[in-house]
């Protein structure tokens, strides 16, 4: 890893400006910005996605609202090859793909095709290449979906392509940036890593001491890092599988982590109020966002020093959803 020069940043990080974006109805569950930077999605308890566009100057009333799901919309991701593209979970046990051109147009916002799944989904995600949806729901099966159909889109589970049956809690699921391994990450503290698209195990690697929440990858593919009930963070050597260090200033479990697209920085959200960013290289807190509740969701800008961030604030006085980007000096 290059040198990282922490007090540059610090400083910068120190005059950020934040902006709230408001829309929802209800808290937010999910956050997560387009392939190209100039999209950021949200999730909401309201049972919509929004689709917000040119952060620094939008209007909030300027937001798509993404209306098909009848359950809470926990989780969003985009199409890593296609930036006008995104997918919606639901724990209406439905998954929806989206082409946010189509929305430009109309202002309804109607979907390119509804799945159906077997249970309420609460994890999702879409492959490097583009060509396969994973979706994981409370049952802890995690269902494979061509979303590039192939035949009658009326004949909805011909779009599963394959199903795990898993004997124990899934938290949240990802491939690797080559696409060849597929993580999970479960309630026994493990990474459970198979390969792709043979579905062969790899390792159960024994990362924590509690449940296993979440995780995200080095954009630069060097590392993934963990979050865990034990409120601890373990960045991994993604070729040795070994632990190379650990960060341990929160004090409540991990529900979110993502790393920045230089890997200079790992933010990370808990029921602590507050979002710990910190370097990747020394393991060192650089900078702390106050919140006034739990986060659910964060995620860095891919080009950016830019982190979307949404918790579960929600007041009788301002019933709207918190969903705020926070920026450098820059951001306006």
């Amino acid at each position: 890893m290059t040198s990282f020069h922490y007090p540059r940043l610090q400083s910068l990080l120190a005059s950020a400006h934040t902006k709230e974006l408001r829309g929802h109805k209800q808290k937010v569950l999910t956050v997560g910005w387009s392939s190209d930077g100039k999209k950021l999605g949200s999730g909401s308890a309201d049972q919509t996605a929004r689709v917000w566009t040119n952060i620094e100057r939008t209007s909030n009333k300027d937001a798509l609202e993404l209306k098909a799901h009848t359950g809470d919309v926990d989780q969003l991701c985009w199409d890593p090859t296609h930036p006008e593209r995104l997918a919606t979970a639901s724990l209406d046990s439905s998954i929806i793909m989206w082409d946010v051109r189509t929305a430009d147009k109309s202002r309804a916002a109607p979907y390119i095709r509804k799945v159906q799944t077997t249970g309420e989904n609460i994890n999702l995600c879409w492959s490097p290449d583009g060509r396969n949806i994973a979706v994981g729901n409370k049952e802890d099966v995690v269902a494979f979906i061509d979303p590039r159909g192939g035949g009658d889109a009326k004949s909805e589970k011909k779009y599963i392509w394959h199903t795990i049956k898993n004997e124990v809690e899934i938290n949240e699921i990802s491939w690797n940036f080559a696409g060849d391994l597929f993580f999970m990450t479960t309630g026994q503290g493990t990474v459970r890593v198979l390969e792709f698209p043979g579905f062969k195990p790899v390792i159960d690697l024994n990362a924590h001491t509690a449940n296993l929440y979440c995780l995200d990858f080095d954009p630069k593919g060097r590392y993934f890092a963990t979050g865990s009930a034990d409120a601890l963070i373990c960045l991994w050597d993604i070729e040795e599988l070994i632990c190379l260090r650990t960060f341990g200033t929160l004090e409540w479990p991990v529900r979110t982590i993502s790393i920045s697209h230089d890997g200079e920085l790992i933010a990370s959200g808990s029921e602590d109020r507050v979002i710990d960013i910190a370097s990747v290289e020394t393991g060192e807190t650089i900078h702390t966002i106050q919140c006034s509740a739990a986060t659910n969701s964060i995620a860095w800008h891919p080009n950016r020093h830019l982190l979307a961030y949404a918790g579960d604030e929600v007041s009788s006085s301002r019933p709207e959803g918190n969903l705020r980007v926070f920026g450098l000096s820059d951001f306006k």
